[in-house]
């Protein structure tokens, strides 16, 4: 009998052992869900953030918006959200998942038009001259959004129905151009600077669609995160600003 409380006392303190290990090994560890036009910016914060932090791990999760909703609606972790519109944010804030007072405008960005250079495109107006044309899926990406109210307004709608070649972020919208999938694609201006043979051909006049903020806030679980929280913090700072600086983002 005194044998097999040993055993049993034994098995209970390894198990115990386990489960501490366990939760030491993700302690540091942040649950990132980011728009993917932020994908570069990003990296390199987290890079800079580990040098001073280096109990800290990221798990970083990049796509559309309206995807990255859904997923943190299904049980998905995250412990920071960033969003490319408010809508996406305000979708999570209604429904009890984020941490509002953290809720904050973290960058700003521009729509642009992005194809090859021979394109003669100089306007809203030329995009129908053009045989196939590159737009995020606007159900949930905020750039396709942007861009299907900046054709609407335009009066172009009926005009590029059959020429729009929907892609499942903004990136993907950006590859399309780069491989000549299509004539051009309506990206941001941070996307487009970063492309190898693709070009800014215009600028979607800023009047055709609302502007393009990036809020930034703590889920409640990320809330709950020290390390989550010290991130968050890091973000404010200068050195954060300076990197989206860089990488052609606005901040305020």
């Amino acid at each position: 009998m005194n044998t097999m409380k040993q055993f049993l006392s034994s098995i209970t303190a390894m198990l115990f052992f386990i489960m501490l290990t366990n939760v030491q090994a993700f302690a540091g560890q942040i649950n990132l869900s980011i728009a993917a036009s932020l994908k570069d910016a990003i990296n390199e914060m987290t890079d800079l953030y580990t040098k001073s932090h280096p109990g800290a791990t990221f798990q970083k999760n990049y796509g559309a918006s309206g995807a990255l909703v859904g997923q943190i609606e299904n049980g998905a972790p995250a412990d920071l959200f960033i969003s490319a519109n408010e809508k996406w944010m305000n979708y999570l804030k209604e429904k009890n998942l984020i941490d509002a007072p953290s809720i904050r405008t973290f960058a700003l960005n521009d729509l642009v038009f992005a194809g090859m250079a021979g394109k003669k495109v100089k306007g809203m107006n030329d995009l129908t001259k053009l045989g196939k044309i590159g737009i995020g899926s606007p159900k949930s990406v905020p750039a396709g959004e942007y861009a299907m109210q900046a054709i609407t307004k335009a009066g172009l709608e009926q005009a590029l129905a059959g020429k729009l070649i929907m892609a499942k972020d903004v990136r993907e919208c950006l590859m399309y151009a780069e491989m000549g999938e299509v004539d051009g694609s309506f990206v941001y201006r941070t996307d487009a600077l970063l492309a190898q043979k693709a070009k800014i051909l215009f600028v979607v006049p800023d009047n055709l669609y609302p502007e393009v903020l990036y809020p930034v806030a703590l889920t409640v679980t990320g809330a709950k995160n020290s390390e989550a929280k010290s991130f968050y913090a890091f973000l404010k700072g200068n050195e954060a600003k300076s990197i989206l600086k860089k990488f052609g983002f606005t901040v305020k």
